[in-house]
């Protein structure tokens, strides 16, 4: 029986896209969005309604907000014609919706296509695969698969892994195929549980089988979302974060992380639906590793 490390490796090299765009090209899976994708998403807006589902950002710190947000107002007497901010934001973990730079994870000293991770970090970020690629934004379909509806459960319990099967199956619930280009937001009642439950660990999540890496590759995703990512802790010393390991370093598979899944499920069982117009502009930080963002959903 293959162990799970050589399983894993073995992904890694099936669903790599290296070289499929060129050697240089920094878009990775968002090159499945043609304008004719585009195009396409625009058509699932039918009632003109936007929907923000990016989280609040926090000032607080707490267990899973490690690194919050320092937002600093500058006080009145130093300008008493207008208020002044200034805002730092770590965009990475998991209090933050932000985009992933293609070059943020890497494996075995090597990023997305193949670059050298020495050579392409160096003092002002990313020389290569930054999140400045993306800074033409991202316009596509949105698919919600809820896991947790298909499965018939509020929420997968901290551990628990989501499957193949399961993305079937709640695709088969949503009554949408996944096709080339399209965003996916798969759903697990992380929200929900911790209103009953309070703060989830995130050291012990429920997230992702590696084989739902293989089915993303052949369907041709170009976004991955939702509140499944890594399952944590994942059963490997060789690749403790496949789903950031094998999705940004072989696919170059543009990762949303940290959206407002309670916003997008109420929003889409009010309309009955379980696709929608998807609008995300990154911030043009050149070298960024990633970017904090607000997505709309579009219906």
């Amino acid at each position: 029986m293959i162990n799970e490390d050589d399983r894993l490796m073995q992904l890694f090299a099936a669903c790599s896209n290296a070289g499929r765009w060129g050697d240089d090209d920094e878009l990775g899976t968002l090159n499945f969005i043609t304008p004719a994708v585009r195009r396409a998403a625009l058509d699932e807006v039918r009632l003109g309604e936007s929907v923000s589902i990016g989280l609040d950002l926090d000032v607080h710190a707490s267990s899973k907000n490690t690194d919050p947000l320092v937002h600093v107002v500058d006080p009145y007497e130093r300008d008493p014609l207008a208020a002044r901010d200034r805002i730092e934001i770590a965009a990475h973990g998991f209090t933050v919706t932000h985009l992933d730079a293609v070059a943020h994870v890497f494996w075995e000293g090597a990023a997305y296509n193949g670059r050298s991770a020495r050579e392409i970090l160096g003092e002002r970020g990313l020389r290569y695969g930054s999140v400045h690629a993306a800074r033409d934004g991202i316009v596509t379909r949105g698919v919600l698969l809820d896991v947790a509806a298909a499965r018939g459960v509020p929420w997968l319990q901290p551990g628990d892994w989501v499957s193949v099967a399961d993305l079937e199956a709640a695709e088969s619930l949503a009554g949408a195929r996944v096709t080339s280009g399209d965003a996916v937001f798969a759903h697990v009642g992380l929200g929900r549980r911790e209103r009953e439950q309070g703060p989830e660990d995130p050291s012990l999540r429920a997230g992702l089988d590696a084989d739902c890496l293989a089915w993303l590759h052949e369907r041709e995703v170009a976004v991955w979302s939702g509140d499944c990512v890594e399952r944590l802790p994942y059963p490997s010393t060789v690749m403790p974060l496949p789903l950031h390991q094998i999705g940004l370093a072989a696919m170059g598979l543009c990762l949303l992380d940290c959206p407002d899944m309670d916003a997008l499920v109420a929003a889409c069982e009010a309309h009955r639906r379980a696709t929608f117009a998807l609008v995300i502009a990154p911030l043009r930080i050149p070298g960024g590793t990633g970017s904090p963002v607000n997505p709309l959903a579009l219906f």
